[in-house]
């Protein structure tokens, strides 16, 4: 039953779209509909630039400061990533050679890996070698594509670049106030957990963990055949092992204990690691975590609240100002802090799950509208540290973040 899956490598068709650039297989003028950020398979497969065997071009190098050497043409083949390693250290150099020489390992690549709250939305972002990484996806021939990645800018899928991005199709790495951003440079899927993917100098820029993660192809062996092997090899050290086919599936794998190591100075840093697993659909923070960051306190005009700890002393001092400032009643209802579930819709953790988000006047103010929520109010919760889901791209007005860590006295 596997032997289709490299059949399925061999004759897949290729769809991209290239910010700053028609969409793939477009040449009308009159088709430039978002042309910035959408993609479109074209019908003439003769032309097509994953079967292009001219040789190596010059594309824009859109960040030099976050740029590496560009890719070239791929010579090796595509391979279809069937695993998932993921640690909170380092995958040792030993670790990484012996997952490599096992039996049904066909290839593997590591990279560094870190999740990141973007818009309340926590993505799994992946920080590669263009030229080598690139096997491991649908687009990996796509030279463009690598080369806008090596120059300093982001790959990601459609829907998800849409959603976190701003109207120039640039994203913010990260919940911190200062934290970098990136510019979207192609949509192109890829592997099953990875949700943007940068080059490795990004990484470095970002204190990622280096070389902490790994995607493995099988080939036609079953990726179940080699989990216990690579489950003996790292031991009881802290790593997710994910089965990509099972991911492909049912959206989760179920036997994967997972891991978001949120990145940041200061918000980031307050997360921490944050281990869960999933049952049903609900996210199950481990307890220890919990115990550790989460607390009920009273805060002024909503009373009791269940948060992380950090942003707890900020919440109060933004809600006493708004007595203080005579508008009290501009705030009246939480939909709550703290509460640990996915985006709805998706697999990516919602910045609820860590108590770092909070949601207020949720009638009036829904997601894609401008909301009624009352602009000094905003202004006051920006000067505590909080970020509002009115400025994002797609709204979500009732949403305040924390993005900054003060120092409350």
């Amino acid at each position: 039953m596997f032997v289709r899956r490299r059949a399925l490598a061999a004759a897949l068709v290729m769809t991209c779209a290239l910010t700053m650039a028609a969409a793939c297989g477009d040449k009308d003028a009159n088709k430039k509909d978002d042309a910035s950020a959408t993609g479109s398979s074209s019908s003439d497969t003769s032309e097509s630039p994953s079967e292009s065997t001219s040789p190596s071009q010059d594309y824009p190098v859109a960040d030099p400061d976050h740029a590496v050497d560009p890719p070239g043409p791929l010579e090796d083949s595509l391979e279809i990533a069937d695993i998932l390693v993921y640690s909170t250290k380092p995958l040792s150099d030993e670790m990484v050679e012996q997952i490599k020489g096992l039996k049904g390992v066909e290839a593997a690549e590591q990279f560094s890996m870190a999740s990141v709250p973007i818009q309340n939305r926590v993505v799994t972002l992946a920080a590669v070698e263009p030229a080598s990484f690139r096997r491991f996806t649908t687009s990996g021939k796509e030279e463009e594509i690598w080369s806008r990645v090596a120059g300093g800018e982001i790959a990601t899928v459609q829907k998800l670049g849409k959603q976190i991005s701003d109207a120039q199709s640039f994203v913010r790495l990260g919940a911190d106030k200062d934290a970098p951003t990136a510019h979207i440079g192609a949509y192109a899927d890829q592997p099953q957990g990875l949700d943007l993917v940068v080059n490795d100098k990004w990484g470095e820029s970002l204190d990622m963990v280096e070389g902490n993660a790994m995607v493995i192809a099988t080939g036609i062996k079953s990726p179940q055949t080699v989990r216990k092997p690579i489950r003996k090899i790292i031991g009881d050290e802290d790593v997710s092992i994910q089965m990509l086919d099972a991911v492909a599936r049912y959206g989760l794998d179920p036997d994967a204990r997972l891991t978001a190591v949120p990145t940041g100075d200061s918000v980031g840093s307050a997360v921490g690691v944050y281990n869960y697993r999933v049952e049903g659909g609900r996210v199950i923070p481990e307890a220890s975590w919990v115990a550790a960051n989460i607390r009920t306190e009273e805060v002024p005009i909503l009373g009791r609240v269940t948060c992380h700890k950090v942003m707890l002393s900020q919440l109060r001092a933004a809600l006493t100002e708004v007595v203080e400032r005579g508008l009290a009643d501009k705030v009246y209802q939480t939909a709550g802090c703290y509460y640990p579930r996915f985006i709805a819709g998706s697999h990516s953790l919602s910045n609820h799950a860590f108590g770092m988000a909070i949601d207020i006047n949720s009638a009036e103010n829904g997601r894609g509208t401008v909301g009624q929520m009352d602009r000094t109010v905003v202004q006051i919760f920006k000067k505590w540290g909080f970020g509002w889901g009115g400025d994002w791209n797609y709204t979500d007005p009732m949403h305040f973040e924390l993005n900054q860590v003060l120092d409350v006295r």
